[in-house]
C-alpha cells in the first residue's frame, strides 16, 4: 500500500455489483439476517435500505485500507458522537462485539471519546453498548 499522498483509490466494488458487495459485507459483519435486508421494510421507504446497502456498504466498507473490525470501530465513534440514532450505535456496537472489539474495548473507546463528545452521548453510548452485550447473551 502506497503512503505518498494522494493514495490510489481503495474502492474494489463496482456500479455493477455494489449492492451485492454490500450486502457481503453486512452479512459477514451483522450475520445472515441481513442477507435479505436490502429488499426489506414497507414498499415506500424500502429503497433507503438498498441505499444503506449498496453505498454505505457497498461503496465504502469494501474499500481497501481498513478491516471491517476498524470500520466498526469509526463507525461506532461518529454515531456515538453524532448522537440521536441510539438504534444504529447499539446495532453497531453489537456488530462491534460480533467481530471482535468486545465490550470491555469499546467502553475504553467510549472514555477516551468523553472530553470530545461530553457525558450525555458518552452516557448514551455505555447504554447502548450494555443493551448489544446483554442482547447477545
Amino acid at each position: 500500500m502506497s503512503s505518498v499522498l494522494p493514495l490510489d483509490g481503495q474502492a474494489t466494488a463496482t456500479i455493477d455489483n455494489r449492492r451485492e458487495a454490500g450486502t457481503k459485507a453486512q452479512v459477514d459483519i451483522f450475520g445472515t439476517g441481513m442477507q435479505e435486508f436490502w429488499k426489506s421494510g414497507p414498499e415506500e421507504s424500502r429503497h433507503i435500505n438498498y441505499w444503506l446497502t449498496a453505498n454505505c456498504f457497498g461503496d465504502y466498507y469494501t474499500r481497501t485500507g481498513l478491516t471491517y473490525r476498524q470500520r466498526e470501530l469509526v463507525t461506532f465513534c461518529f454515531l456515538a458522537a453524532q448522537g440521536g440514532c441510539e438504534p444504529q450505535l447499539t446495532s453497531h456496537a453489537a456488530a462491534n462485539m460480533r467481530i471482535g472489539n468486545n465490550k470491555a474495548f469499546l467502553i475504553k473507546v467510549i472514555s477516551q471519546c468523553l472530553p470530545y463528545i461530553g457525558y450525555p452521548r458518552s452516557l448514551n453510548a455505555l447504554h447502548c453498548v450494555n443493551d448489544a452485550a446483554a442482547q447477545a447473551l
